[in-house]
C-alpha cells in the first residue's frame, strides 16, 4: 500500500480496496478509508460505482500547477460498466499544508452517459471501517460547522453541531436564487451542507478540517457534514445530468483537504491563498468609495435624481471625497431590454456618465445581463434564448420585480453574444468604467441547456469570461448575486452578503412577521452577518463589497444599528458606498459617513468566526506614525441592552495594559494588567468600538473623533526634547478633536489647535479644524 509522508500529514492509498486515508502529523485527527463514488445514468438507468479502482495501474510523477511543482500519484482504472475509465490524481508538496486530488472520467463505450454526481470524499458515519477521528470520543457540543452559501446573498455562518441549517421558507419565490440545486437543503439537527468549501471545527481542541475545492470552473462543489452519532463528511462535484458523449472526457476541479488550527492563519489563510493563486487573482489597490442610487430611489430613480446628488457630492467633496457615482436599477425600460430607457431617462445614461466624469467622479452602472423579466421585449422576441425545463417551460429564476424572472441559456450563442454586447456598450460606448453585474446566478440554474455537454458551472464560468473580455481589463467589475467560485479572477470586487435595507430584520411591502427569520432576504442584520462571516475573503479573492451604508434618519434603523453597520463595513475594509438622497441628509448624519473616509481597507480578524452563530468580536491591528494600536469591536445582537466587561484576553491581547477609548459614545478607560473594565451597556443591535493603545511612560495618543481608526489621521509624530511635533491629515477637510496622555500639563500649544482642555488626570483633548490641508501642532510639556 503506497504511503507518502508529508510535513503536515501522512497519506496512505489502497488502490486494491479503493480507499485512501489521511492522518495529521500535528493534530490528533485521522480520516480513515475515504472512498469515492460516481453516480451516472446510462440506458435510462441510474447507477453508482462505489469501487472505481478495479483493474488499475498506478504511477508516481510530478505535475506543474499554478501552486508550483507538485508530486503526484495517479491511478488509472477501467470500469466494468458502461465503458467508463477513471483517472484519480493525488497531488501534494511540503510547501502546501493540504492534500489535492481530482478525478478524470472518460467514456470509452459506444453509448452516451449522463453524469449526476462525482463524489470525491465519503468518510465516517455508518460505513464499515471508515472513520472521522478527532483523537477522542465524538461529543457534538464541542463541534461547529462553518457553512458557506452558494452565492453572494446566501447566508453564511458557523453552526453548533446540535443545531440545524437556517433555511428559507419562501420556496420557489427565493430558493432558485440562493440555493445551489445540487446542494441538499434540509432542516435536521446535526445535518449541514456547504458550497465550494466548509470547515468542521473541534472547539475544545481548537482544531479544524477544511474540505472543498480549489475552483468551480468545472463543477459546483458541495460538502455535507453529519454530526450526530458517528460524524461523517461527504464532498462531491455536481454532475448536473451532463452528457458525456462517447469518446469524451471530463474532470473535476481539484478537491482540497486541510487540517489545521481553528483560526485564520491555520485554516483560512492557506486555503484562500491557494485559491487565489489557482485563479491568478489581482486585486485593486484601493477599496472603492462612492454613492449608489438604489436604497433611496430604487426603481423610481430619475436622471434628475442622479444630477441632484452629483451636485451635492460636488459641494461636499472637500469633506466627503467620494469617488464613484453608480446608477442602479431603474434606468432601463425593462430588465432584459438594456438598450431602451424609461421616460425618466430621456437621453439614456451616456450623457450622465459624461457629466459625472467631467465633475471629477467615476461613473458606474448596474446591469443584470443574465436575467430576464417575463414582460421584456427580449423574452417576447427571443424565446429561444431562455433556459427551459424538461417540459419546455422557462426556468424560474426567483421572484423579483414582482414577477418570476427567467434566465438566459448562455449555451445559445446569440444569447451570450447579446449579454456581451450589453456590457461592451456600457463600458465603451456609454463610457462607464465601473460596472455592477447583478443576478449572475441566473445563468447557472438547473435546466435543459442547448449544449448538454456543459455543467452549470462551466456555462457560468465561460459566460463570465466572455463578459470580462467584453468589458476589457481596465473596467472595474463588481459581481453580485454570483456563485463565489464562478467569478474568481474575473471580478475586481464581489458582494458577499444579502442586500442591506432600512429594516433591521427582513420585511416585504412593510409586512414583517412572516419574513423576520428569513436568512437570505434584504435586511441590515442579514447583510452584517455575511459582512463578518465572509470577512476573510477581502483582499485575498477580491475587494469585498458589503453593500451600501444607509445613514439617513428616516429609515427604520436606530442610530445604534446604523453605527453597527458602519463599524462592520469600516473594520472589514471593503467598499464604502452611501445610498441616501444626499441633498436631504442632515449634517450629523453626513458626519457618520465622513469619519469612515479614507477607507481603512484592511480586514479585521473575526475572533469567534468558527465558534459563534453570529460573530461578536473583531480585532483590527493598525500601525501608524505613533506606533501600533488595536481597533476592537464587540457587537450586541440582542433586542435589549447588554452589559459587558472588557478583558484583554477576550480579544487575544497580551500586553501589560491599555488605554481605551470608545468611539461612538466617547468614553475613556485604562485597563491595567489583570484588570477587568466595566463598560456601559451596549444598546440593542449596537456595538462598542474601542481603540486600545498600549500603555507607555511617554506621551501617548489616546483617542480621536476625526476618523473611525482613531489614529490613521496622524501622519507625523516626532518627539522633541521639550515635547512633541505632530501632523494630522485625512486627505479631506475635518473638524473634531484628538486626545493625548501627558505626564504634565502643557506649557504651550502652538499651530493648528483651536483650543484644548484637560479631560481627566493626565488626559488632554485638543480641538482642530482643517480645510483640507494638514494640521501641524507643537506641544511643549516642560
Amino acid at each position: 500500500m503506497p504511503t507518502f509522508h508529508h510535513a503536515q500529514y501522512d497519506l496512505s492509498i489502497n488502490p486494491d480496496q479503493g480507499w485512501f486515508s489521511v492522518t495529521s502529523r500535528q493534530y490528533p485527527i485521522r480520516l480513515e478509508q475515504i472512498r469515492l463514488n460516481i453516480t451516472f445514468t446510462a440506458n435510462n438507468r441510474r447507477q453508482d460505482l462505489l469501487s472505481i479502482w478495479q483493474t488499475h495501474t498506478a504511477t508516481e510523477g510530478e505535475i506543474h500547477t499554478p501552486l508550483g511543482r507538485l508530486r503526484s500519484f495517479t491511478i488509472d482504472s477501467t470500469l466494468p460498466i458502461g465503458g467508463l475509465k477513471t483517472r484519480i490524481e493525488f497531488a501534494f508538496a511540503d510547501h502546501l499544508p493540504f492534500l489535492l486530488w481530482r478525478l478524470f472520467l472518460s467514456n470509452l463505450g459506444e453509448e452516451p452517459v449522463w453524469i449526476e454526481r462525482i463524489e470525491l470524499m465519503r468518510v465516517g458515519g455508518m460505513q464499515s471501517d471508515s472513520r472521522l477521528d478527532f483523537g477522542r470520543p465524538f461529543t457534538a457540543r464541542d463541534f461547529w460547522f462553518y457553512s458557506n452559501g452558494w452565492q453572494s446573498w446566501s447566508y453564511t455562518a458557523a453552526y453548533p453541531a446540535t443545531a440545524s441549517l437556517r433555511r428559507s421558507r419562501l420556496g420557489a419565490f427565493q430558493k432558485p436564487m440562493v440555493i445551489n440545486a445540487g446542494t441538499p437543503d434540509l432542516k435536521q439537527n446535526g445535518y449541514f451542507t456547504s458550497d465550494f468549501f466548509g470547515i468542521l471545527t473541534d472547539a475544545a481542541q481548537h482544531t479544524a478540517i477544511l474540505a472543498g475545492f480549489l475552483s468551480q470552473r468545472e463543477h459546483f462543489g458541495s460538502l455535507e457534514a453529519v454530526l450526530y452519532d458517528q460524524p461523517a463528511l461527504r464532498l462531491w462535484a455536481n454532475g448536473d445530468h451532463t452528457l458525456l458523449e462517447s469518446g469524451s472526457t471530463m474532470h473535476t476541479d481539484w478537491a482540497v483537504l486541510l487540517i489545521g488550527s481553528a483560526d485564520d492563519a491555520g485554516i483560512f489563510q492557506p486555503y484562500l491563498h491557494a485559491v487565489a493563486q489557482e485563479h491568478d487573482v489581482h486585486i485593486p489597490k484601493e477599496s472603492p468609495s462612492g454613492w449608489c442610487s438604489w436604497y433611496h430611489f430604487y426603481t423610481h430613480v430619475t436622471a434628475q435624481n442622479v444630477e441632484e446628488n452629483l451636485n451635492t457630492l460636488l459641494q461636499l467633496k472637500p469633506s466627503l471625497p467620494l469617488e464613484l457615482i453608480q446608477i442602479d436599477d431603474g434606468f432601463e425600460s425593462q430588465v432584459g431590454d438594456w438598450f431602451t430607457f424609461k421616460p425618466t431617462f430621456p437621453e439614456g445614461v451616456a450623457p450622465l456618465a459624461e457629466q459625472i466624469s467631467q465633475a471629477g467622479f467615476s461613473p458606474g452602472l448596474w446591469l443584470a445581463p443574465f436575467i430576464v423579466h417575463p414582460q421584456s421585449q427580449l423574452e417576447q422576441e427571443h424565446p429561444d434564448w431562455l433556459l427551459r425545463d424538461r417540459r419546455g417551460r422557462p426556468v424560474n429564476a426567483g421572484f423579483v420585480w414582482n414577477a418570476f424572472a427567467h434566465g438566459l441559456d448562455l449555451t445559445v450563442p446569440a444569447a451570450l453574444e447579446y449579454a456581451c454586447q450589453v456590457v461592451d456598450t456600457a463600458a465603451h460606448e456609454w463610457k462607464f468604467p465601473y460596472l455592477k453585474l447583478d443576478f449572475i446566478y441566473a445563468a447557472a440554474l438547473p435546466g435543459v441547456y442547448h449544449n448538454p455537454t456543459l455543467t452549470r458551472a462551466q456555462v457560468l464560468r465561460r459566460g463570465m469570461q466572455a463578459l470580462r473580455q467584453a468589458a476589457g481589463e481596465q473596467t472595474f467589475l463588481l459581481g453580485c448575486g454570483a456563485p463565489l467560485g464562478s467569478v474568481l479572477g474575473l471580478v475586481d470586487a464581489m458582494r458577499i452578503g444579502a442586500d442591506v435595507s432600512g429594516d433591521w430584520l427582513p420585511a416585504f411591502n412593510n409586512i414583517r412577521f412572516p419574513f423576520k427569520h428569513e436568512p437570505h432576504m434584504p435586511s441590515a442584520r442579514n447583510s452584517i452577518n455575511n459582512i463578518l462571516t465572509r470577512a476573510p475573503l477581502h483582499r485575498r479573492w477580491w475587494i469585498n463589497d458589503p453593500d451600501c451604508l444607509l445613514v439617513r434618519p428616516d429609515t427604520r434603523l436606530s442610530l445604534s444599528e446604523v453605527q453597527t453597520l458602519a463599524t462592520a463595513i469600516a473594520l472589514t475594509g471593503g467598499s464604502l458606498l452611501l445610498s441616501d438622497d444626499l441633498p436631504a441628509l442632515p449634517q450629523e448624519r453626513i458626519r457618520l459617513a465622513q469619519v469612515l473616509l479614507p477607507v481603512i481597507g484592511q480586514t479585521a480578524q473575526v475572533l469567534d468566526l468558527l465558534s459563534s452563530e453570529m460573530p461578536t468580536l473583531l480585532r483590527l491591528d493598525l500601525e501608524g506614525a505613533f506606533g501600533s494600536w488595536h481597533l476592537l469591536a464587540h457587537f450586541n445582537w440582542e433586542d435589549t441592552p447588554q452589559p459587558w466587561n472588557f478583558e484583554p484576553q477576550t480579544f487575544h491581547l497580551t500586553g501589560k495594559g491599555y488605554h481605551l477609548h470608545s468611539f461612538w459614545d466617547d468614553n475613556s478607560f485604562t485597563c491595567r494588567t489583570g484588570e477587568t473594565v466595566n463598560f456601559p451597556p451596549i444598546p440593542p443591535h449596537g456595538v462598542a468600538l474601542l481603540a486600545a493603545y498600549p500603555q507607555s511612560e511617554g506621551i501617548t495618543y489616546a483617542g480621536s473623533s476625526l476618523h473611525i481608526s482613531q489614529g490613521l489621521e496622524v501622519k507625523r509624530w516626532q518627539f522633541l526634547e521639550d515635547g512633541l511635533d505632530l501632523e494630522l491629515d485625512l486627505g479631506r477637510s475635518f473638524e473634531g478633536w484628538f486626545e493625548l496622555l501627558l505626564n504634565q500639563t502643557p506649557q504651550s500649544v502652538s499651530g493648528d489647535v483651536l483650543r484644548w482642555q484637560e479631560m481627566g488626570k493626565g488626559r488632554f483633548r485638543f480641538f482642530v479644524q482643517s480645510e483640507g490641508i494638514p494640521c501641524k501642532i507643537r506641544i511643549v510639556s516642560r
